[in-house]
């Protein structure tokens, strides 16, 4: 059984479907979930075989296609179910004609929903293309603000970088990831709704190319801030690598100094600390006392080579 089937008046109105109801200028709104089985024997009775078979595959792309007189639509929207993030996108196919509109989803839409909630109150899209320009902007809307919602906690990101003693965020790498996917199937989706705009169909008035055309400069925007976030992400990770390679160069050429300072004083406590017969000063009460003076002065000598060859 599908989720809801319509007869959309052309004032709006929705009506329960009737087998033998004359639809004038309406049309009939058909909403199936992809698992219903009873799907195939409909699309087999109603819609031809290649539409029908777009609206079963199981994987799909934006797309946008005339066949014959009708129109082949896939769209996808951000994922809002409690079933995993938002940008695990979620696919809705369309088969539109100009007495019939066919929406077949796997997951809840909630642009979907939203029109199946204006059609219970008697303002249905009056136009199986309005009907596509409202679903348009109902996902793009959604899209929108997802991608607004991650430019500020983006924003939050690039305030680490003015303190250099802050580590890389955690989050940092998650973000970035969701704005890779979300641009992977944005992208198309832009591209599809360029596709829709051209396309030459009497189905579509004035009014709704011009709103769709919105919708279009919307889905443009979307793309380009997600291709300008991805770069603010790696200016960050490239900010907060290029600090901690300075921090360990810096405590890496403080031990080389250390190091360079301490390495003949070694070598002499070292020497001095072989416990064999014929050391020198084993029996005058000074030596200790000279020996320590000794280092002193090698000390210094060694700081002061080091800073005229200025590695200091």
């Amino acid at each position: 059984m599908p989720i809801c089937v319509f007869d959309i008046t052309p004032d709006g109105t929705a009506l329960p479907p009737v087998a033998d109801r004359p639809l004038g200028d309406g049309y009939r709104w058909w909403h199936f979930d992809l698992s219903d089985p009873d799907l195939p024997e409909f699309l087999a009775d109603h819609v031809p075989d290649i539409p029908a078979a777009a609206l079963t595959a199981p994987e799909t792309r934006p797309r946008a296609d005339m066949y014959g007189d009708g129109l082949i639509l896939n769209l996808r929207g951000v994922n809002l179910n409690s079933d995993g993030p938002a940008d695990r996108m979620v696919a809705v196919r369309i088969w539109v004609t100009r007495s019939m509109v066919v929406t077949v989803r796997m997951r809840r839409i909630f642009a979907l929903n939203e029109i199946r909630e204006r059609a219970e109150a008697g303002q249905a899209p009056t136009t199986p293309m309005g009907f596509v320009g409202a679903l348009t902007a109902g996902l793009m809307g959604r899209v929108r603000d997802t991608v607004f919602d991650l430019a500020e906690r983006i924003d939050a990101l690039e305030d680490t970088m003015h303190d250099d003693a802050a580590p890389l965020p955690a989050e940092l790498v998650e973000e970035r990831r969701m704005a890779i996917r979300l641009r992977r199937y944005l992208g198309p989706q832009r591209d599809a709704l360029m596709a829709l705009l051209a396309t030459d169909t009497a189905m579509m008035s004035q009014g709704q190319r011009a709103r769709l055309r919105e919708h279009t400069n919307l889905a443009k925007l979307a793309v380009e801030e997600l291709e300008a976030l991805i770069a603010r992400m790696t200016a960050v990770q490239d900010h907060h690598t290029a600090q901690a390679a300075l921090a360990q160069g810096r405590n890496g050429y403080v031990l080389s100094i250390v190091a360079a300072v301490f390495l003949p004083l070694g070598f002499l406590t070292g020497l001095f600390g072989v416990n064999v017969a014929g050391m020198p000063g084993v029996d005058v009460p000074w030596a200790f006392a000279a020996l320590c003076a000794g280092l002193v002065i090698l000390t210094a000598t060694a700081i002061w080579v080091l800073r005229r060859m200025r590695w200091i």
